[in-house]
């Protein structure tokens, strides 16, 4: 075959490479795809209806090879427009159900064609006449969005079935990466929870409020904006405990004979005998 179809698949793949450069897509650029294959399919139709075929060998290889690309993303964008505009928007349970549903879908759809998927995937050429030549159409009776290029001129009784395989399996994997990705999130967030699983307080609640007002006076946290009470309410969340009145176990801790702040000193101490020990390691 001559370069008739060059310029046109040569502009169709550099545009592609611009909106379609991961396996997951926004829906803006899959709108995009999609105005961008039906263009190339008009250009090309205008082509074939222009020129036609030079023999049957030209118009196999532009069935199989040349037409099929366009259609079959464009099979892909409308199959992922429609996944992304019916997908449940909230719990990722929701989500893994519906795409599993779409997964038994594709499935369905490969097993029901399963012997020209053989022959396609198996790269054979001997019903290549029967399959991709005009004068074998069959018109199908399905209704689906490739089916507006059905001009007697324009297309074969296997050519849009072959474009519908090759964008089921874009889609496909588009489905894994998407599963993929909400299982991933789920694990992150089920990690996260796993990290935030509640913290009991085991010392005193005394030993607790000296902590308290040390870190309020040292303005340590929110730069000392909260008050007492604020900072007490957060402990209790954080510890699980109830401190009570925090004004009375101050006065307590006042009162105290010799070091009051004994809680604090035992930090200290503590933290000092750690340090010395790893020093003399």
């Amino acid at each position: 075959m001559d370069g008739t179809y060059d310029h046109v698949v040569a502009e169709f793949n550099a545009k592609l490479s611009e909106i379609n450069n991961g396996t997951l897509i926004s829906l803006k650029n899959i709108n995009k795809g999609i105005l961008l294959c039906n263009d190339a399919l008009y250009h090309l139709k205008t082509i074939v209806e222009k020129k036609g075929f030079k023999n049957t060998e030209d118009e196999i290889r532009f069935f199989k090879r040349i037409k099929v690309e366009p259609l079959s993303l464009l099979v892909y964008f409308n199959e992922v427009r429609s996944c992304q505009l019916h997908m449940p928007r909230l719990g990722s349970r929701n989500k893994l159900a519906f795409l599993n549903k779409k997964m038994r879908r594709v499935n369905k759809f490969f097993h029901r064609y399963s012997d020209f998927v053989h022959y396609m995937d198996q790269d054979l050429c001997y019903l290549d006449k029967q399959y991709f030549t005009r004068s074998h159409q069959v018109f199908p009776l399905y209704a689906l969005p490739e089916s507006s290029y059905l001009d007697p001129k324009f297309f074969t009784s296997h050519d849009m079935l072959w474009a519908r395989i090759k964008g089921m399996n874009h889609f496909t994997l588009y489905i894994r990466s998407l599963i993929k990705e909400i299982k991933q999130k789920n694990k992150a967030n089920h990690s996260n929870q796993t990290r935030l699983k509640p913290i009991k307080w085991t010392a005193s609640k005394i030993a607790l409020t000296e902590l308290l007002y040390a870190i309020h006076e040292t303005q340590v946290i929110n730069n000392g904006t909260d008050d007492l009470k604020t900072m007490a309410h957060l402990f209790e969340q954080l510890f699980g405990v109830q401190l009570g009145n925090i004004y009375k176990t101050y006065s307590e801790i006042k009162a105290r004979k010799g070091n009051r702040a004994r809680f604090l000193e035992e930090l200290t101490e503590r933290f000092n005998h750690k340090m010395d020990q790893d020093d003399a390691i």
